[in-house]
């Protein structure tokens, strides 16, 4: 993929997960903090599907820039055309793994 492609997936996941962690925020703030983070109110919102599935896209649109990031400074170390394929791919895969366990979490706490 060209890097300029993969340069805009980093900005507008960048964008797209501000808006959406702001409206996180400011949900988590219609109750008072430490009541929002008590275990019977988070296993309700995670049974609260909108929540949830706003949830998981936070969490794919995080992943993805989080490892585009990661993938851009580990380049800026060495140049090469194997290490570039190798930490393209490294980062895909365990960018992959983060947004599957994660939403094997979500899928987890919603069956009960």
């Amino acid at each position: 993929m060209r890097e300029s492609i993969i340069m805009k997936i980093h900005y507008g996941s960048a964008l797209a997960a501000v808006g959406l962690v702001a409206v996180h925020i400011l949900m988590r703030l219609t109750q008072g903090y430490a009541e929002s983070l008590e275990y019977a109110n988070v296993i309700r919102n995670y049974h609260f599907l909108p929540y949830a599935g706003m949830l998981e896209i936070i969490l794919i649109l995080l992943s993805i820039h989080g490892f585009i990031g990661l993938r851009v400074i580990l380049l800026e170390l060495k140049q090469g055309r194997i290490y570039e394929k190798v930490i393209s791919y490294s980062c895909f895969i365990a960018m992959i793994g983060l947004i599957t366990y994660g939403t094997r979490t979500i899928i987890m706490v919603n069956m009960g």
